[in-house]
């Protein structure tokens, strides 16, 4: 492996994935078995990010979605990564609390939204969705104990049969999984004018405190991928003749890119410690995502990928999906049948990336059965048993 990956778990879109486990139904921290959790509830960024993007920022059509036939609401061609781990968890699919007429929440809820970060984005930055990590936190809490107050209201009422069917019992919080994916947009400034890791990392640390000191006894902690590994990356800082980068290690990721990462990692890292030793009733795991993902491109062929640094969707200047909308003088009546100006892969599975930033369906797969398993994990338990500290 590349000399810039350093040991596992010495290390942290895109983002830091964070499942914190509230309990489980068949033991304590010590316990063993199975620890089926009731619920699975989300923060993060567009790596796990189920609709609120396309909710808030406007619906991602076709060909996002392309793999599995339909509009998915992600930034894909199909699923992410918590979509893997929700059925590894036996539950399903998470609905964006944004996206919420005709959702059922019953069994968890996802406040991921693309495009945001650890960091308040004022800070250094704009969006047009600045829900970073402590909004949706606050987003959180918010809707938990108002879930709380209109279940027991509602408890009396048989009127409104179908909205208690819908809501997350008051038991569930104390036992469900709480997972965040988030970071990476962060790296992205830090390699630039942004905040740096010590500071990204010492917001991440105040923020999960808020989740803690709120229940939260069990989480499972993602580091970020390697951000010198996204096709962007490697397309803006390496030529496509062929030759040689300098810029880049012996797999061909940006080397600058990823040594921002790791540090981000390290600093990440030392946050889960003092996490541990303030709240030692916890069990934390920390969950090494950037080996899990980096080993895409240690020999992306022989795991079935012919373009590891060629984007599926999407070219230079011409973002995934996007459409020609004036055509002769004239706008297209309907938006989504407007012709698409950039390419797109007749078989993303081949493909890492999806749009030069994200990963494909087929990549998230393989880096969630790799996570899932515990193998990438300290200390090593499967997400299954992530309620456990040995």
């Amino acid at each position: 492996m590349a000399k810039t990956m350093r040991s596992r778990l010495a290390i942290w879109p895109f983002g830091a994935v964070l499942l914190l486990l509230v309990g489980g139904e068949n033991g304590g921290v010590f316990g063993s078995g199975n620890c089926g959790f009731p619920a699975l509830f989300n923060f993060g960024d567009s790596n796990s990010d189920t609709g609120a993007a396309s909710s808030a920022g406007g619906e991602k059509l076709l060909p996002f979605g392309v793999t599995i036939g339909k509009k998915s609401k992600r930034i894909t061609d199909g699923r992410v990564i918590i979509d893997f781990l929700a059925e590894d968890l036996g539950l399903p699919y998470l609905n964006a609390t944004v996206d919420s007429i005709g959702t059922s929440y019953k069994r968890g809820a996802n406040f991921a939204t693309g495009g945001c970060r650890i960091i308040p984005n004022n800070l250094y930055s704009s969006t047009l969705l600045p829900f970073n990590l402590d909004v949706q936190i606050s987003q959180f809490l918010r809707f938990k104990s108002r879930s709380v107050a209109l279940y027991k209201k509602l408890s009396n009422d048989s009127i409104n049969p179908l909205l208690k069917s819908i809501l997350p019992e008051p038991k569930v919080f104390s036992k469900a999984l709480y997972t965040i994916d988030i970071g990476q947009n962060d790296i992205a400034s830090a390699s630039g004018n942004g905040p740096k890791p010590p500071a990204i990392l010492d917001q991440f640390y105040n923020s999960v405190q808020r989740l803690l000191s709120n229940g939260a006894k069990f989480l499972w902690v993602h580091n970020t991928g390697p951000y010198g590994c996204l096709a962007w990356q490697h397309l803006a800082k390496c030529k496509q003749d062929g030759s040689p980068c300098a810029a880049a290690d012996e797999h061909g990721c940006v080397k600058v890119d990823n040594n921002v990462a790791q540090q981000f990692n390290d600093e990440l890292k030392d946050r889960v410690n003092k996490l541990r030793a303030k709240y030692p009733g916890a069990a934390i795991t920390l969950v090494d995502v950037y080996s899990a993902k980096y080993s895409l491109f240690v020999n992306p062929h022989s795991q079935g990928f012919d373009e590891p640094f060629k984007p599926c969707c999407g070219a230079p200047g011409i973002g995934c999906g996007a459409r020609e909308l004036k055509i002769a003088g004239k706008y297209a009546q309907n938006y989504e049948r407007a012709k698409l100006t950039g390419p797109v892969c007749k078989d993303p599975s081949k493909y890492i990336s999806w749009d030069g930033i994200h990963y494909t369906e087929a990549a998230n797969r393989i880096v969630a059965k790799r996570i899932a398993d515990g193998s990438h994990s300290d200390p090593p338990v499967p997400i299954t048993q992530a309620c456990r500290k040995r």
